[in-house]
Formats: structure tokens, sequence, C-alpha cells
């Protein structure tokens, strides 16, 4: 069904379309007859020997939602019960912020991608917060990852701190956090991969993270336009302040080998989809051999097919996350990748 509908889809502004879909979604989830039954009866995932136990967390299948899909934790529920064995919000920022000018997302349809620039636009982290505390009220099982940022306005030399406010906001209410460095999209930002900026953030939040005995995994999102020296600085980094691990990889700034037209491609922004297959899995492997397996790493980028996680999978991740295959597939994609896992 999702294939006759996605050209209509496609026809409207990607933006737009994402959020008439997440709202509809949303809406048949909670309030039409039957809806929440229908749609886990229908996508939901079921499968024993999927389960998972990754830095700690149980997980009930490999395959996750990569952030940016929902920013701001308002169909958690929904997008759960599409089978995902774990939600991934954000990214989010201390303030609330617009993100940059519209039009900001573009599809590559003969590249099966997408360009976005949307620049960390979110209601922040308050707001979240206490919408993943209201989830959390309803004894919910699902595995919420916390993907946190900085705001725009705010210096490098003070990106800390609000990495701080996010992670303190949400360290009750998540079960991982994501320090998000490297996005293309936010001024600056990845100048905090370097790593003497990125010590420092880190260090500080492993040094916070601790609470009546409880500690949260911390992640660290990559760019997979590092070259192999800057990877081995990660390698040592996550050693060095002991976080739990990394998710290899964020949107790339490369536009290699593309077919769309030019008007498309000299857009400013972060591409995703399949172009980055290969070198997201490559930095995967990268990772995993200089490392010797000595942390779990979430693979996303350019996962189209269960044979594109497998492929992340067999390169050393411990899961997987969608967002653009997602976009361009449909939700069967979720449960068409765990049975060809089993």
């Amino acid at each position: 069904m999702y294939r006759l509908i996605k050209p209509l889809f496609f026809q409207f502004d990607p933006e737009k379309v994402h959020h008439f879909v997440v709202t509809q979604l949303n809406w048949f989830h909670d309030h039409f007859p039957l809806g929440k039954t229908m749609l886990r009866s229908s996508f939901d995932v079921n499968i024993k020997g999927l389960e998972r136990e990754v830095f700690g967390i149980k997980f009930k299948n490999p395959v996750g939602l990569a952030a940016g899909f929902d920013k701001n934790g308002e169909y958690i529920e929904a997008l759960s019960d599409l089978g995902f064995g774990f939600i991934e919000v954000g990214t989010v920022t201390p303030l609330p912020q617009p993100g940059n000018d519209q039009p900001r997302m573009f599809r590559l349809q003969e590249d099966s991608a997408i360009i976005n620039r949307m620049g960390f636009n979110n209601k922040g982290v308050d707001t979240l917060a206490e919408r993943l505390r209201l989830l959390k009220s309803k004894d919910s099982d699902i595995v919420i990852g916390g993907n946190i940022g900085k705001n725009k306005n705010t210096p490098n030399e003070e990106a800390v701190n609000d990495y701080i406010k996010c992670f303190d906001r949400l360290f009750d209410v998540v079960d991982y956090f994501v320090v998000n460095v490297s996005s293309p999209n936010t001024p600056g930002l990845r100048a905090l991969q370097e790593k003497e900026p990125l010590m420092h953030i880190l260090n500080t939040l492993q040094q916070r993270n601790q609470k009546d005995g409880i500690s949260r995994p911390i992640l660290l999102k990559i760019a997979p336009d590092l070259t192999n020296e800057q990877l081995d600085d990660i390698v040592e980094i996550v050693m060095e302040t002991g976080i739990a691990g990394v998710i290899a990889t964020n949107t790339t700034i490369d536009r290699t080998g593309l077919h769309t037209k030019e008007s498309v491609l000299n857009e400013a922004g972060g591409l995703s989809g399949k172009p980055l297959t290969k070198r997201s899995t490559e930095v995967v492997r990268y990772l995993s051999e200089k490392s010797n397996k000595a942390f779990p790493i979430i693979g996303v980028g350019g996962i189209h097919s269960p044979e594109d996680a497998k492929e992340k999978l067999d390169a050393g991740a411990s899961l997987v996350q969608l967002y653009t295959g997602f976009i361009y597939e449909g939700p069967g994609i979720v449960k068409r990748i765990c049975k060809a896992l089993v």
C-alpha cells in the first residue's frame, strides 16, 4: 500500500508531508477505533531470538528509529507500534529554536536520498522532558534515547553548558543519551568533534552521570566525513572517557557520485540515504576493528533493505537505526529487516 501512495506524498514539500503523515499516524493510533490494535497487528515485531542487551539495556529487537524523525517526542507510542525496538528523540536543545529558514529539506529521488538543513528545530528540552515524563507515568516499556545538542547562538566555548542542561533535564526520562556534535547544519558544531573540546564535554557529562545509584549510557554520534586519523581519535576518546559507545554515522556533506540534478545537489545541508550506505558501514567496521570491539556501535546511514542492515551488523554494529530508508521504503521495512535477521 505504501508503494501506491508514496508517489502522491512525494509530490509535496518533504517537511510539510512529514508533519502531515506523522500527525495522521498519531491520530489513527490514539483516536481511531482499534487503531492501535491494527497498527500492532500489521507492523509490530513479536519474533523470538531478536532480543538484545546492549550497554545494559534490553531491546526487543535491534532496529531503532534515528533522531530527527520525532524531535519533540510527540509520536513515540505510534512509531513504536510500527515495530521499532527503540526510539531516539531530538536533537533537543536547552531553549526552543525555529531552526533554519524554509525550504530546508530536499528529496533526491534518483539517489534515494534526502538533503536536510533543519538546524535543530525543536521546542526545547523542558517541553520534551515533560512529554517523556507523561509517557513514563504510563509504565511504558519503550526504550527511548535522548539526542542532545547546543543552541545555535551558544558559542562553542560555552557548548558544554547546553549539553549539561539537556542531560540533567532528561536524565530521569530517557534510557540512554546521544551527544550530537556532528550535524553539519549548526554553524561550527562539527568543530566540537576535535579531541580537546569533545573530551571536555564527554568527561563533564560522565562526572554528572550518577543519580541515586543510577547512570545512563552516553553515546557519541559522529560524522561519516572523518578521516581514519580522526576515527583513531574517536576510539581513544571513547576509551578514555568511558562512554558507552558510538553512533555511526550522521549525515554527510559529500556529494560524490550522485545523479540528481545539480540545482538540488548544490543545496546546503547533510545528505542521508543510499549514497551513505557504503561509507557508514566502512566507519562502523573501522571503529569495530580498531577498538577490537571494545564498545558497542549503533549503525545508521543508508539502510534501505534487510541486506543493508545485515551488512552494518556484520561490520560490527550491535544495533541499527533507520530514517531515510524508512521514508523511502515505508513502515514495513522494520518487520522485513527483523524477519531477515532471524
